[in-house]
């Protein structure tokens, strides 16, 4: 759950710069920028901001938009997070004339990041393996003003062994019971339950409603990101239910296992729950992906990536002068492919063909288990970002699906992260494209059905209100509920969303889950030997 935090994937490094593979995309420029020669003297510090600017210069998706190294002087900015807010604020989107990162009444950039890891000589691992974490492995949010309650708790973590499940109610924080939601109480929320302390204790309700004192320690634990299962009977239909939390890395016999159970007991339709999951690895989405999609899809495009026009059209000159000549590319084994390369030694990302036709650009699906399905529902949220939408989107055009909650986050575009000394600097670099060519939702996919969740309810009740409208639709085909059950998802359902605007409820879920990744990793294998 630790933000942007990731392990595992070695890679070299060339002294102060080393680069791996993530995703994302907007709309690419048209002219070529003209490389920088970094300063060469300076201190760490300076040395530092140069490179995330030159880098950002040559890489960033919208990097036409920045200025040149004289007039954006990097060196100027207090801090590397206020250079790079600083870059990313250049780039305007049309369609809303803000910032394609823009954040209300935020600081941070929507999308880019800097992430701080400890190296050593030249090898380093490259955070981006979200199965480990170390922390309290729970989330809270407000089921309104003065209600706090559990939103999510993995199993394996110190909140699950002390008993923490969805739903629980939190009434005191280290000693403090006045939980009120304003500015303050988040601040203080955020510090004692995301922050850097070795423990907190809590008091809280549990859904039996007896009251308990435990104290959760910071520890290092296994992800599952399989939070719930189960499989409903309505009238003669099957449907399954999957709570999927984040797209890590370690979940191909799990997911597989739960595909083939939901097919054993007649699955026809199938609801994904991602309203917490910000993303993760791209393999895992076409995992999931193809579990869902039609057997007749198969060989068919999933999804194309697409890069900014300058790395599409790079000359052999460029490739040569470029970053990215210091970049290994490694093979699905996470070691260096030899052979005749442009450095005359091993592949780099120098190396890579980024047209949108070349062939590792391009997904394909790959009907996986036996899963038939008529329909699939998402469940999402403002925090359901990345590669979760990615999963949405490329299943839009080849099946029946529909999205309840509300609008998601709005994430289409990927990274690779830059390695700067003892630094790995995310941001945007390419878009992904469903098989129709659509992409772009940098405001979000919309739903189906708005609606919203209800944090008194545990995983799998079939009254919780997100959960209700997919079985409802199930049922009966549309959303329209009768009286007596307009009345039932009322009274069940949270009434934050009329106390907060739209910004605001998202401004929230970032500051109380900011322990959790958002982005699309693509891991680095390509083989070019």
């Amino acid at each position: 759950m630790k933000n942007h935090k990731f392990n595992a994937l070695a890679v070299v490094l060339l002294l102060c710069a080393g680069v791996l593979f993530s995703c994302k995309k907007n709309k690419s420029p048209d002219t070529p920028p003209t490389p920088e020669v970094p300063t060469v003297s300076g201190t760490r510090s300076e040395l530092t901001k140069d490179s995330i600017f030159l880098y950002s210069k040559e890489l960033y998706y919208w990097n036409t938009s920045l200025p040149t190294y004289d007039a954006f002087n990097p060196r100027s900015y207090a801090s590397n997070e206020t250079e790079l807010y600083a870059i990313t604020q250049f780039s305007l989107n049309p369609s809303t004339g803000k910032p394609y990162e823009y954040v209300s009444k935020s600081t941070s950039p929507k999308y880019s990041f800097i992430d701080y890891v400890s190296t050593s000589g030249k090898t380093g691992a490259l955070k981006a393996d979200i199965n480990t974490e170390n922390d309290f492995g729970f989330s809270v949010f407000y089921q309104n003003d003065t209600d706090l309650r559990v939103k999510y708790v993995y199993a394996n973590s110190s909140a699950g062994a002390q008993g923490l499940t969805r739903g629980c109610k939190i009434t005191s924080i280290n000693g403090r019971t006045d939980l009120t939601l304003n500015d303050a109480n988040i601040d203080y929320v955020v510090n004692a339950i995301f922050g850097t302390s070795p423990s907190v204790a809590l008091t809280f309700t549990d859904l039996g409603g007896v009251s308990k004192s435990v104290t959760i320690t910071n520890t290092s634990y296994t992800v599952n990101p399989i939070l719930y299962t189960n499989v409903y009977t309505v009238d003669t239909k099957k449907v399954g239910y999957l709570v999927f939390n984040s797209f890590t890395n370690n979940q191909t016999t799990a997911l597989n296992a739960v595909f083939a159970d939901f097919a054993a007991k007649g699955v026809t339709e199938l609801i994904v729950d991602l309203r917490y999951n910000g993303g993760g690895y791209i393999s895992t989405a076409a995992q999931i992906i193809n579990a869902a999609a039609p057997a007749a899809q198969t060989g068919n495009t999933m999804f194309t990536y697409y890069y900014s026009s300058y790395l599409q059209n790079l000359t052999t000159a460029q490739r040569k002068a470029s970053v990215l000549i210091h970049q290994p590319l490694l093979d699905d084994d996470n070691k260096l492919q030899t052979g005749n390369f442009l450095n005359g030694k091993y592949a780099t990302y120098a190396d890579v063909d980024y047209l949108p036709t070349a062939k590792d650009n391009v997904e394909k699906f790959s009907k996986s288990g036996t899963l038939n399905l008529s329909r699939v529902y998402f469940i999402v949220t403002s925090s359901t970002a990345s590669a979760s939408e990615l999963t949405i989107n490329c299943l839009k055009p080849v099946m029946d699906v529909k999205l309840i909650g509300s609008t998601t986050y709005g994430k289409p575009v990927g990274f690779f992260p830059v390695r700067i000394d003892k630094l790995d600097l995310y941001i945007p670099e390419f878009e992904t494209k469903n098989q129709v060519g659509t992409g772009g939702y940098y405001t979000g996919l919309t739903v189906d059905k708005v609606a919203s969740e209800d944090l008194t309810k545990p995983w799998g009740d079939q009254n919780e209100t997100l959960l209700s409208y997919a079985l409802l639709y199930a049922k009966n085909g549309n959303f329209i509920t009768t009286p007596a059950k307009t009345a039932s998802l009322k009274a069940g359902s949270s009434t934050i969303a009329d106390k907060l605007s739209a910004d605001e409820v998202k401004r929230i879920s970032v500051s109380l889950d900011g322990n959790r990744f958002n982005g699309m990793i693509r891991e680095p294998g390509r083989k070019l030997q």
